[in-house]
């Protein structure tokens, strides 16, 4: 028989499969590029600083999450 979760392993598994808040920083991240890239005129290049920016804040955030 299959084992019922509680209100508390529920919410565990939805906060694996969406990653946290920490999914947040790539989409961030791309948009202060890009936002930069128009006021310097060099948008692809402002644009993969804020994609790598992003993965790095998220990764970070995976890290001390998983150190609590």
């Amino acid at each position: 028989m299959a084992k019922k979760k509680t209100n508390s392993e529920s919410k565990s598994d939805t906060k694996k499969k969406e990653g946290g808040i920490g999914g947040l920083f790539i989409p961030a991240g791309i948009l202060i590029g890009m936002g930069i890239g128009f006021l310097t005129g060099n948008i692809p290049a402002w644009m993969f600083i804020g994609l790598g920016t992003g993965f790095l804040c998220f990764a970070i955030s995976l890290y001390l999450e998983k150190k609590k």
